[in-house]
């Protein structure tokens, strides 16, 4: 394991184990924050902003990743098929300079956009806006050409009013104890996903280590397509069954490391795990890890990781796969007048 320890959510949270009194304490007190939060938008105290373009946002109502990025850019190609112009709004999470809104090209640095707001960017070629206040992202993307926005993330972000809500939950964690923060892995209490018009169950890649429980009525079954295996400094995109029999070094920054090395653990590769916080800025000494092996990262930490690695660096992108008729109920929730 590299030597810098990743942060892990508490043990608590997916074990089974009680909370302690502090962690109860505590989150008794934000819930009655949340609950005050959330009432007084429903009781017209605080006002929702609409813009004037429909609004889908993705989100997750537990702390930590639950595949919403790839999510994202399926969608994003969903809509243009079907006629849309997308944008996507995001908070641009672990960037510098959060308070200035910015916009995203596929050169910018990650540093000043944020991890996933580049890789949407790259990935889609649509105009991607980073703004703490998301209201005013959707403006600009609707003056910029737009006519819908994603938002990436957000369902807590109560000020803009939005038109489809699309939960992502992981099928391995769920919504572990059902506690809210910090006792709990929750930010809402489990009632407000019934708000959603749609739940997505992430169930990885097929084959992963640990298994996934299978969806429920009402929830949409997502797996992780892994693509063609990207060297970080050119050449041609190889099957990850290449690196099948090897000893690699496996970098991930995201919200669950093990899921990353899980799904190379099942397709025969010897993992050497580096874990680092989610939305990590790395820098070269990251990457001293004391033997010369292929690296094997995370589209997410690749977008960072360009300029800090060798030729033996490799991207492993994953798509993500809904079922067709997901995409049909989807788009048919969408405002008749806009399509």
């Amino acid at each position: 394991m590299s030597r810098r320890r990743l942060p892990q959510a508490p043990a608590w949270w997916y074990d089974g184990s009680p909370p302690p009194l502090h962690a109860r304490l505590l989150s008794t007190l934000y819930g009655g924050l949340t609950a005050l939060r959330r009432g007084a938008y429903r009781r017209g105290w605080l006002h929702k902003q609409r813009v004037a373009v429909p609004v889908v946002v993705v989100g997750n109502i537990t702390a930590g990743g639950t595949g919403k990025t790839p999510l994202v850019i399926a969608l994003v190609a969903r809509l243009r098929a079907a006629g849309w112009t997308p944008g996507i709004a995001s908070r641009g999470h672990g960037r510098e300079h959060e308070a200035t809104p910015r916009w995203v090209d596929a050169d910018a640095a990650a540093s000043l956009v944020g991890d996933e707001p580049l890789l949407i960017a790259r990935a889609t070629a649509a105009k991607v806006r980073v703004d703490r206040d998301r209201v005013a992202a959707a403006r600009a993307l609707v003056a910029a050409g737009c006519d819908i926005v994603v938002c990436d993330d957000g369902l807590q972000h109560y000020r803009l009013a939005r038109d489809i809500e699309i939960e992502v939950q992981d099928a391995r964690r769920r919504y572990g104890n059902g506690r809210l923060l910090p006792a709990g892995p929750l930010r809402e209490p489990m009632e407000r996903a019934a708000d959603c018009g749609f739940r997505v169950l992430n169930l990885g890649v097929a084959g992963e280590g640990v298994a996934a429980r299978p969806p429920g009525l009402g929830e949409w079954p997502m797996r992780l397509q892994v693509g063609a295996v990207q060297p970080l400094h050119g050449g041609r995109p190889q099957p990850l069954a290449m690196f099948a029999g090897q000893r690699v070094h496996a970098v991930a920054g995201i919200g669950d490391p093990e899921r990353f090395f899980a799904m190379l653990r099942d397709a025969g590769i010897a993992v050497v795990p580096h874990a680092f916080p989610d939305h990590h800025a790395y820098a070269a000494p990251d990457f001293d890890f004391g033997s010369r092996l292929p690296v094997l990262m995370t589209a997410k930490d690749a977008v960072k990781c360009a300029g800090l690695v060798d030729a033996q660096a490799f991207m492993v992108p994953v798509e993500a796969v809904l079922p067709e008729p997901f995409w049909l109920a989807l788009l048919d929730r969408l405002p008749a007048r806009s399509r």
